[in-house]
């Protein structure tokens, strides 16, 4: 409840301004996979020092159309973007940088709805930044692949119990990871993991 007023409120707030567009519904066809990295210090509670977004449209990963952000700490760097393997990147300086990060994932992601692995804890991340900067929260709809992972175990295995691992539902799903290490590396296979229980709920529907 509280969520749903804070939500009325950032609209109302910000209905005429640059990102008030981004509380309209989205009527298209595509999602946005999303993935953060803390430092292993602030890990949950600190904010973001990677950040990464990787469209899908239909049954497709569009992994030459993904953003791949990240906040470093040594002095000297630009804002400069930098494109690796085809991807679009950019490297920048902390403090105020992660503003202009944060800024670059709301042209990207627009209003379109959000895919995340435990999305609650991402979009927790993202707001603690884009709050005080932006005077809101992402207000986009979200769907978590771990809840839909889980769900799948407990029809299918309803003696199992616990908070799925990232690793191992990849490994279930039959989905590769790729780069572990990196958060566009988890997003992409984040992404992959939806299209595969998407289409797995999908047939059970159909069998129903």
């Amino acid at each position: 409840m509280f969520k749903a007023l804070r939500r009325a409120a950032d609209r109302r707030r910000h209905a005429d301004g640059r990102y008030g567009w981004l509380f309209q519904p989205y009527t298209g066809d595509e999602m946005v996979a999303v993935a953060c990295r803390a430092t292993e210090l602030d890990s949950g509670h600190g904010e973001p020092v990677a950040i990464a977004a990787v469209r899908l449209q239909g049954d497709r990963v569009l992994t030459s159309e993904s953003l791949d952000l990240h906040v470093r700490r040594p002095e000297g760097l630009t804002a400069e973007p930098v494109r690796r393997h085809g991807l679009r990147g950019v490297d920048l300086d902390e403090g105020e940088a992660l503003g202009v990060a944060l800024e670059q994932l709301l042209d990207f992601v627009g209003n379109r709805p959000l895919v995340g692995w435990h999305l609650e804890d991402e979009l927790a991340m993202l707001n603690r930044g884009l709050r005080p900067r932006f005077g809101f929260d992402l207000p986009n709809a979200a769907i978590d692949v771990a809840h839909l992972f889980q769900r799948r175990q407990r029809y299918r295995h309803p003696q199992l119990e616990g908070r799925p691992r990232f690793e191992e539902a990849a490994e279930r799903l039959d989905v590769p990871m790729m780069g572990r290490h990196s958060a566009l590396g988890d997003a992409v296979t984040t992404a992959l993991m939806y299209l595969r229980l998407a289409r797995g709920d999908a047939a059970r529907r159909r069998s129903s």
